[in-house]
């Protein structure tokens, strides 16, 4: 059975396109063996990150609200050699956290890596922002995310460390903050979490980071269609001039990042915005 870049027959990108065989990497992500939970993984940023995690050899569970589309992920990650169990969770629930925890220690016997990917994201106005919806925003983001930490603490600890990435974003530090406030917030609440756990934890083995992703997400997918010229506007002001690919950009970021090859990086947030952003 294959596990990584340029071993598997079927190594292609998200977009079904053959990478040239000068494209194709070796493994070098040090993090075979490991079992990963990963929140949102059926689509977008999170199902970047269970690809380029599941093609290093980590057994992946593939969680989100919407049970089809973690299927096809889970189906295609064994379809290249990779070992997935698709389990339904809505965040926003923490007893739902509790026993998609509780299926994944079931499945491949613990938790060594975490990576809480999913979020609701409220966007618009202050004067226009509901408590309601920014209190929804909290639960299903710093405080789902805290919870799933909580729980694979001692799981981690057990087995002598692991890993836990957080996906925050630049939005706070943007040139004009103007109508992402309430999503700045939820996301820079996850960014102190992610520092005090770090500090708290690492006596455990157990190491905490941020990392502020631009993908070609389902949501900015449709954003740029309906929006090309403001879209080729914010494409423009990234250095790199593109937006970043959920599995290649993203995916083997964090590969590294949770594998040890890293393990001396704690308590950081990474910004993976192809330069856009002003983080000084």
């Amino acid at each position: 059975m294959c596990h990584r870049l340029g071993e598997c027959p079927a190594d292609r990108d998200r977009n079904t396109r053959t990478r040239p065989e000068s494209a194709r990497l070796v493994a070098w992500a040090h993090c075979e063996g490991r079992v990963a939970l990963i929140t949102g993984a059926g689509q977008g940023i999170g199902q970047g990150v269970a690809f380029a995690l599941a093609r290093e050899g980590v057994a992946i569970a593939v969680t989100g609200r919407t049970e089809s589309k973690l299927v096809d992920t889970a189906e295609q990650i064994r379809a290249f050699g990779g070992t997935a169990e698709p389990i339904v969770c809505d965040i926003a629930d923490p007893d739902a956290i509790a026993a998609a925890v509780d299926r994944t220690v079931g499945a491949f016997g613990g938790v060594d890596i975490l990576v809480n990917n999913a979020s609701f994201n409220p966007l618009g106005p202050l004067l226009d922002l509901k408590p309601r919806v920014l209190e929804k925003a909290y639960r299903s983001g710093p405080l789902a995310a805290l919870h799933a930490m909580q729980l694979v603490h001692p799981i981690m600890k057990e087995r002598g460390g692991g890993s836990i990435v957080n996906m925050v974003t630049s939005a706070a530090v943007r040139w004009d903050v103007s109508g992402y406030g309430g999503y700045a917030s939820t996301k820079e609440a996850l960014r102190s979490l992610t520092r005090t756990a770090a500090s708290e934890w690492g006596i455990d083995g157990i190491r905490v980071n941020a990392i502020a992703p631009h993908a070609l997400s389902p949501g900015l997918k449709w954003w740029t269609e309906t929006n090309p010229e403001e879209a080729a506007e914010f494409v423009k002001s990234i250095p790199l001039r593109r937006i970043g690919d959920p599995e290649e950009d993203i995916g083997r970021a964090v590969a590294w990042i949770v594998s040890d090859d890293a393990r001396y990086l704690t308590g950081a947030t990474i910004p993976l915005d192809g330069g856009q952003a002003r983080w000084a």
